[in-house]
């Protein structure tokens, strides 16, 4: 009987993974211990205790399984960790210039890379599965699996001031996806902090979310208040919105090493022309059907259309257009409170004295509503 073929050295395998990887079209591989100890599961929990998760209650509950990738599955030994760049192909900042069009987030104008990222993940743990055995689990940011200081340990980058993932690379621009297997591979190098004395993305902020370096309280951010936050948004944060609709760049554009960035090569994570900077009196004329017609396969159907279209009144609050009257007074009468409590404002904010007329008229009973006229 012929012996079976012994096993390529270990560093061959990792080699051929990363290969692999990069045929699966990811920009970056790195591999980390699923096992050593770390000090991200403690500082999650400090920040859930402050409450700057906000209405975040996911947080908290999955608090146990997110403090160590272990704790998510305790056979792993390995997490093979990926990332794939977004970079915009301009500074996405540009947009906030005008004032009349609504601004999304740059990872939103394309496809939803949720999607996206889970197939070739599952291509490539299927792959390693095959080829050396043992078990593997995929995971992109939708589990409770705390990726970016895994992808540091890995190799990928560091959490920057923004506690965002910096790449030498690829910059603040990068997607991240992980394959925990049961095999115990060699690790790379963990990357170091390279922000120096740099506070760009601390310091234009608009809402000052950061209560200092490599903290992010999350109610202040723009990201969290436009997506993640279902009522009305705090009044006074309103105005430091501006045209931002879905998410906020502020803190990855202004990140020098963008300088190293490319702009995505994957053609489902360029951006869309129709959600490049959209008009906000098309946006505020959507109903449910034409929200969904335009946002098809982008992760902004997420928030749904009521949510959006608040977060469209806020900016057209604060656009100084006075054209966009009309499309803010239709929506007096939304079927949503939240919406008609956003058009309220909004109108005080356009045109004042039709607002005062049209106050008694509207015959509004919701309290939240009757609160935003008074």
């Amino acid at each position: 009987m012929t012996a079976a073929p012994p096993f390529k050295p270990t560093q061959d395998r990792v080699e051929a993974i990363r290969a692999r990887a990069a045929w699966l079209g990811f920009d970056a591989l790195g591999i980390a211990s699923a096992t050593d100890p770390w000090p991200a599961g403690a500082r999650l929990e400090e920040f859930v205790e402050a409450g700057r998760h906000g209405d975040m209650a996911w947080m908290q509950e999955t608090l146990d399984r997110r403090v160590h990738p272990t704790a998510m599955w305790p056979q792993a030994k390995s997490a093979v960790v990926v990332g794939l760049s977004y970079g915009p192909d301009r500074d996405p900042l540009e947009g906030l210039a005008r004032r009349s069009n609504g601004l999304i987030s740059a990872y939103a104008r394309g496809d939803d890379y949720h999607a996206l990222i889970k197939g070739r993940l599952k291509a490539l743990g299927g792959w390693i599965k095959a080829k050396y055995g043992g078990e593997v689990k995929v995971f992109i940011d939708t589990a409770p699996l705390m990726e970016k200081p895994l992808a540091q340990r890995a190799g990928l980058g560091w959490q920057g001031k923004h506690t965002n993932l910096v790449s030498r690379e690829l910059g603040s621009w990068l997607f991240l996806g992980s394959v925990l297997t049961s095999l115990d591979l060699p690790v790379d190098a963990a990357s170091e902090d390279a922000c120096g004395s740099c506070r760009a993305c601390l310091d234009i902020c608009p809402t000052n979310a950061f209560p200092a370096p490599f903290q992010l309280d999350a109610r202040r951010c723009i990201s969290y208040l436009t997506i993640e936050h279902e009522g009305p948004i705090d009044a006074a944060l309103r105005p430091a919105l501006g045209n931002r609709i879905y998410g906020c760049d502020d803190c990855l554009a202004v990140c020098p090493w963008n300088k190293f960035a490319v702009a995505a090569r994957e053609v489902g994570l360029q951006a869309r022309s129709e959600l490049e900077e959209p008009s906000l009196s098309d946006l505020a004329r959507l109903d449910e059907a034409g929200f969904r017609r335009l946002f098809r396969k982008s992760a902004v159907t997420r928030i749904g259309r009521d949510r959006l279209v608040r977060n469209v009144l806020y900016a057209a609050g604060n656009s100084g257009d006075a054209t966009l009257v009309p499309d803010v007074e239709a929506l007096l009468a939304d079927a949503n409170p939240v919406v008609r409590g956003a058009a309220v404002w909004a109108l005080k904010r356009l045109a004042p004295e039709r607002a005062q007329a049209l106050r008694a008229a509207t015959g509004e009973t919701d309290p939240a509503v009757l609160a935003e006229w008074a």
